[in-house]
């Protein structure tokens, strides 16, 4: 190895593949890291990096010494929420010609935010497979965006079984709790 091709990522791609664009907070996805090198290396972890980021608009005031008053300066705040590594594989030695999936799974928890993009904040869920080199850059590769929305509640509303009684008059069968029978109209005798 060449003295400046320590600065170099080594000659090989790396993609992420995830069956949905989008999750439900607690979910997991089954996802794949496909490395397909041109070079020998060895790799110290092949992994995938999820990330959860807020960004909040802020704004503060500044003095300029020039206008001799206050100016209003906007920023932007970022803060990571969440933060995990799943690792699809170890150590490992890497030859040219090499091909090969590692299947995985990223968990996006239940405690965490859903996806958001609003005028004054955001908060983003990514994810990117990561081939880790040891004294190199790290092979990564593109970003991929995951919406991730609240899990919507199930709701399981029984409803209770009603008797059925005849009608006196007409014999036809209506609830116990009606008051008059739904096919002659007659008042319910008690």
């Amino acid at each position: 190895m060449g003295l400046f091709s320590r600065f170099k990522k080594p000659k090989a791609t790396v993609s992420l593949k995830i069956p949905a664009d989008h999750a439900e907070l607690g979910e997991d996805l089954e996802g794949v890291i496909t490395v397909v090198a041109q070079e020998e290396f060895d790799a110290t972890e092949i992994r995938a990096e999820l990330r959860c980021v807020e960004k909040q608009r802020k704004e503060r005031w500044v003095y300029n010494k020039r206008l001799k008053h206050n100016i209003r300066q906007v920023y932007w705040d970022q803060a990571t929420l969440h933060s995990s590594d799943p690792v699809a594989s170890g150590q490992i030695h890497i030859v040219p010609g090499f091909k090969k999936d590692f299947p995985l799974a990223l968990n996006i928890p239940v405690a965490g935010r859903e996806s958001f993009d609003g005028m004054d904040a955001n908060v983003t869920w990514f994810a990117k497979g990561v081939v880790a080199v040891d004294d190199r850059p790290d092979i990564t590769s593109q970003t991929k965006e995951i919406q991730v929305i609240r899990t919507s509640p199930v709701s399981k509303s029984q409803e209770k079984e009603i008797a059925n009684i005849p009608c006196v008059y007409c014999e036809c069968l209506m609830a116990q709790t009606a008051s008059f029978c739904p096919k002659c109209g007659a008042p319910r005798k008690k």
